[in-house]
């Protein structure tokens, strides 16, 4: 994922942030921001009241969208590198000796290092960005990844590739979790998160699709594949200046902490933050964001099955990467270049499906007024009433669509359609996955571990689901090979419907997920210690 560390940024629990209008609770607020402290000779410093202007929640509107803008912008850009590649396939066998069979496509290892570099950094070092704050950390992996496309441009041989698109792949898993921190760091309520949220989905997903059109022309006009990775340096160097000015500190309890930090040495007093206080070694942090998303996905039934359905769509948009070129190139003789161009109808879909989730957010907010469970709150299954028709009919649908329109007597307009209508799919399913699980997992402080669970299994399923590709499509043939996927989908579909109608029954059994106002820190708190020595 990933791609969804949005709408409420679980890491953030005991984060100072307050919304404007909001005013700590805390005995012993003072107008200076310092808060009296259990500890006698410790002073914790909070906001300078509910106005306190370097609150990113009181920002202005324009400062607001030039931040996420830039953000969402680098959500875009950076993802071209993954698919990009697709494209070269043929002209880098030819270069290193890497063959293609019919039955697997050993091309494909440079996606695949690139997705699996997503799933392994953002379950290991995450945490960091807590520490380093957005802005640093943001500009530090963006120069990372930047190094790490020269040596694809200028590799020698095939490992060079993979070893160097692991690393960039696990620094776009970063730079896009770090850019969709920056969300819910400024914008304070559901209502006011949905557009921004929506955009950052369609932002990932398309980035990470429009590689192959984009790209395209240069395997059409240039014809060296290095091409691909000198353009990107490029492009992501004339970025650079850009990101450096409009990426701001967003993290509420980091531009505390630095304020903190000046105050001690200004004054030689003990001024520290609550974070600071409460926060665990970095160690322990670490060793939670690696084992609590496998503890979830093996105990929590609602998240498993969200994660699959999720990381399904989302492979599926590397998936054609390989399926694609399969069918247009057999069917209608095209070039393989020419395949790149056919995947921007997936791009449509997304678009389209973007303005699905609007409508879905705004079924989301009006369902507080009927909530009997948690009175004038929204209820969290309602996130799903527009994703579950999607899925059907985008993903099952247009799956089935382009399996059976893949003859070469039938025009190309129609599987590029069903490409489209897929895409809608996608994007509608994804955005859902992620606002759900985030709000039914946003009472406790495992929120962040189950993003995380679902942005690893996205990565994993998009690196790895494409090498079944070629043995598919040639041992069943274009259309059962597009079935057997639509049937899957299917079967996947089903799991919103049972959350719908049973949500509040698996909420309710679950020691972590939000139901009836029931759980609180302390409860969560108790069940964090109960699975310290289990691995939780």
């Amino acid at each position: 994922m990933s791609a969804h560390q949005v709408g409420h940024d679980p890491e953030k629990d005991l984060s100072p942030s307050l919304p404007p209008n909001q005013t700590p609770t805390q005995p012993g607020f003072f107008s200076n921001g310092e808060i009296e402290s259990p500890a006698k000779d410790i002073t914790v410093l909070h906001w300078d009241g509910p106005n306190d202007p370097a609150n990113p929640y009181n920002w202005s509107k324009t400062r607001k969208w030039l931040v996420t803008a830039a953000a969402l912008t680098g959500t875009l850009i950076v993802p071209l590198n993954g698919t990009s590649i697709a494209v070269a396939a043929r002209a880098i066998n030819e270069r290193f000796d890497v063959t293609d069979t019919a039955t697997f496509a050993n091309s494909y290892w440079t996606i695949t290092s690139w997705s699996v570099g997503g799933a392994v950094f953002v379950i290991g070092f995450l945490p960091l960005m807590e520490d380093i704050g957005v802005r640093v950390g943001y500009l530090i992996f963006y120069v990372f990844f930047i190094l790490m496309i020269i040596p694809q441009a200028l590799a020698q041989n095939f490992a060079t590739l993979i070893i160097t698109r692991f690393l960039s792949g696990g620094c776009v898993a970063m730079l896009a979790n770090t850019v969709a921190s920056v969300i819910p760091d400024v914008w304070a309520t559901d209502e006011a998160r949905s557009v921004p949220v929506g955009l950052y989905i369609l932002t990932y997903l398309a980035g990470n699709t429009l590689g192959p059109p984009v790209f395209a022309g240069v395997i059409q006009n240039i014809g060296d594949w290095r091409w691909i990775f000198y353009i990107q340096l490029i492009v992501y160097g004339a970025f650079f200046p850009f990101f450096w000015i409009l990426i701001k500190e967003t993290r509420g309890d980091v531009i505390l902490r630095r304020r903190a930090s000046k105050l001690r040495k200004a004054t030689g007093k003990p001024i520290y933050t609550q974070a600071e206080l409460e926060s665990p070694p970095m160690v322990r942090r670490l060793l939670k964001s690696m084992s609590r998303p496998a503890y979830l996905l093996a105990t929590e039934p609602v998240l498993f099955a969200s994660t699959c359905w999720s990381a399904f769509s989302f492979g599926t948009v590397f998936l054609f990467t390989q399926s694609v070129e399969a069918v247009f190139t057999e069917l209608y003789g095209w070039d393989e270049y020419s395949v790149g161009y056919v995947q921007g109808a997936v791009v449509i879909g997304e678009i389209l499906g973007w303005v699905a989730t609007l409508y879905s957010s705004h079924l989301y907010l009006k369902s507080a007024a009927r909530n009997t469970e948690m009175p004038g709150k929204p209820i969290p299954e309602a996130r799903l009433y527009v994703s579950t028709p999607a899925s059907f009919l985008g993903i099952v649908g247009g799956m089935f669509i382009y399996a059976w329109t893949s003859y070469p007597d039938i025009p190309w307009i129609a599987p590029a359609i069903a490409l489209a209508l897929v895409g809608f799919g996608i994007q509608v399913v994804v955005s859902a996955v992620a606002d759900y699980i985030t709000d039914a997992y946003a009472a406790s402080d495992y929120a962040g571990s189950a993003i995380g669970a679902v942005a690893a299994g996205e990565n994993t399923v998009a690196g790895f689901l494409p090498l079944a590709a070629a043995s598919m499509y040639t041992n069943l043939g274009f259309q059962w090979a597009s079935s057997l996927l639509a049937f899957i989908a299917l079967l996947l579909s089903f799991a919103p419907v049972l959350f719908i109608l049973k949500g509040r029954w698996f909420r309710e059994r679950s020691p972590f997920m939000l139901s009836g106002g029931r759980l609180t820190r302390g409860k969560v708190a108790e069940q964090e210690r109960e699975q310290e020595g289990g691995g939780g």
